[in-house]
């Protein structure tokens, strides 16, 4: 890659975001961070935001906020593509949902728009519990969610950002790929609190409750609608084990295994991020 060979990441602050980030920087290549605090400024629901970020940018790493699920997806995705093309971008890299038809569509959009593209499609992010809305209750050592017995190949937001990151910079190996990433074992929600337990030394109660129990609770701390029915889609629907097999996608991608959920406890218990100190990070 050249100096002006501009990549944008949207969503650039976020989980998978801010990984793909510092590995470009890393790099030493020539980035543009995605995100309202940045400039120029980035936002999804803002399309006035959108052509000042594009300029000079040849490619994309697409991620959108909160779900592609949510029904206005398509739409923005769509517009979004379109103005990528007529503003001179040449590859696009989709973050996608596993399980989700709605992210499916949003793959073809991307798939039709007319340049090289590469799909990265994952489901529920080991960080979910370490970065998100599971990490205040572990820290208080007590979380109740709307789950079952139904097992999910939990995937480390590392290796989502590696293998983003090779679609960005090596397109001739990766154009035209459906990388659909897990991680390398199924596990129950029951099963992974339990190994966060152990890994950070201190018991975690859980316990599992009715979904309108939990819609209920969300409500009280005002979560946003969009927020809830995406929750509710999410425990309703796409925990009903259509999810619940491995698959070879990050080995298909970067040549090695994905990590596994013991070794990421490990190291976000070492980092103190299930003490309560941390809270204030």
């Amino acid at each position: 890659m050249t100096a002006n060979n501009l990549i944008l990441v949207t969503g650039g602050t976020g989980k998978t975001g801010q990984r793909i980030v510092a590995r470009l920087q890393a790099q030493e290549l020539n980035i543009r961070i995605g995100s309202r605090s940045a400039s120029p400024s980035f936002d999804w629901h803002d399309q006035q935001t959108w052509p000042a970020a594009l300029a000079g940018v040849q490619r994309v790493y697409i991620c959108y906020q909160p779900d592609l699920a949510i029904p206005a997806a398509i739409d923005t995705i769509r517009a979004f593509c379109q103005l990528a093309v007529n503003s001179g971008v040449q590859h696009l890299v989709l973050l996608s949902g596993r399980g989700e038809p709605e992210a499916q569509a949003c793959e073809q959009v991307v798939q039709t728009a007319g340049i090289t593209w590469t799909i990265v499609r994952a489901g529920w992010f080991m960080q979910n519990f370490s970065e998100s809305f599971f990490h205040e209750p572990l820290l208080n050592g007590q979380i109740f969610l709307p789950t079952s017995d139904i097992k999910e190949p939990f995937i480390d937001a590392e290796d989502i950002a590696d293998v983003a990151v090779a679609a960005l910079t090596n397109i001739e190996q990766h154009q035209g790929h459906v990388y659909e990433i897990t991680g390398p074992r199924l596990m129950t929600f029951a099963e992974a609190i339990s190994e966060i337990a152990q890994a950070n030394g201190k018991p975690i109660e859980y316990q599992q409750i009715p979904l309108e129990t939990y819609l209920g609770a969300l409500r009280e701390q005002q979560w946003p609608n969009e927020m809830l029915w995406l929750v509710e889609y999410l425990f309703s629907q796409v925990l009903d084990g259509r999810n619940a097999y491995l698959t070879d996608g990050v080995e298909r991608a970067l040549g090695r295994q994905p990590n596994d959920f013991s070794n990421f406890a490990r190291e976000a218990a070492k980092r103190g991020v299930w003490q309560l100190t941390s809270i204030s990070r």
